[in-house]
């Protein structure tokens, strides 16, 4: 199978139940107050967004998400997004925001891609092998020494260390072509998105967390995740602010329990989670706060 891969909710949620233990542990619990987006963000000068079910779902902008965007803005507030979309280049992601109404610069997008090449630099200089889609544009990956992996058996024994940044085409076969490699010889592994799903225009789709995690489970290896929930990710965009901003003074809102608000409670932001879109949607949401023990500060329908 080629393209994304699809996956139900539930299944997406039990299985981010399931790999609980390596992910940060939760710091407080929220309120989980119901509301109305608008009705949250006076007490905040710094409103982090997620961008896959927050934002957009795949290639579709959310109904009136950008207005809100542009509200916050009018109001005074600093306004960022958070991603773990690490597949595509920047230059692609601000183009897709702009097509899609979103008036974001440069500076205000920080994703998972630039959180693994941070950590990436400091590591000795390895020959890497890829996770990516082969028809997609390397960017700013074009500086690293690396291939993109496909169906080659040889390609997995030539590299260093692996990176799992984009899970589009990823196949079975690939999958036990990298796990066959790293049985034979274990090697470093970066996750450059720790998602487990995306919410697109046909479902959920497995992202590479899905597959870093499948690796731990039957591997004796201990991936590297960049990205949300960890807090890299989180740390670099509040390097990248214009002035600094308190953490109590931040509101990150997306989608998931287990990566953007276990990851903004453990950096100390507030919290707000979106259910109308993303990968909670259709479930019932109080119960899957009961059961990840992850209680957001606020739960809203869309912003």
């Amino acid at each position: 199978m080629t393209g994304h891969h699809a996956i139900d909710p539930a299944k997406a949620f039990a299985a981010y139940l399931n790999v609980r233990h390596r992910l940060p542990k939760m710091t407080g619990r929220g309120g989980a107050s119901q509301a109305a987006f608008a009705d949250i963000t006076a007490p905040f000068d710094l409103v982090l967004f997620d961008a896959y079910g927050v934002l957009n779902v795949g290639e579709t902008a959310i109904p009136g998400a950008a207005a809100s965007v542009r509200a916050l803005r009018a109001a005074g507030k600093s306004v960022a997004v958070v991603s773990n979309s690490a597949a595509y280049p920047k230059s692609h992601m601000m183009a897709r925001y702009h097509k899609l109404g979103f008036d974001f610069a440069e500076s205000e997008v920080v994703t998972s891609r630039d959180a693994l090449l941070q950590r990436i630099a400091a590591e000795p200089e390895l020959r890497w092998g890829l996770m990516l889609n082969p028809n997609v544009a390397l960017g700013e990956l074009a500086t690293l020494d690396a291939i993109v992996l496909t169906d080659d058996p040889a390609a997995y024994d030539e590299v260093d260390g692996f990176l799992l940044i984009g899970a589009d085409g990823w196949t079975e076969r690939r999958q036990t072509l990298l796990e066959a490699a790293l049985a034979r010889a274990p090697r470093p592994v970066f996750v450059g998105n720790p998602d487990l799903v995306a919410p697109r225009e046909n479902g959920l789709s497995l992202e590479p967390g899905w597959f870093a995690h499948r690796l731990a489970d039957r591997m004796d290896i201990a991936p590297t995740f960049l990205g949300k929930p960890f807090p890299e990710v989180f740390d670099l965009a509040m390097t990248r602010l214009a002035a600094p901003v308190a953490a109590d003074r931040v509101l990150m809102v997306g989608d998931t329990l287990h990566t953007d608000i276990l990851g903004g409670r453990q950096a100390g932001f507030a919290t707000a989670l979106v259910t109308a879109h993303g990968s909670l949607a259709g479930l019932n949401v109080d119960d899957a706060i009961d059961a990840s023990g992850i209680t957001p500060d606020f739960i809203v329908p869309h912003i």
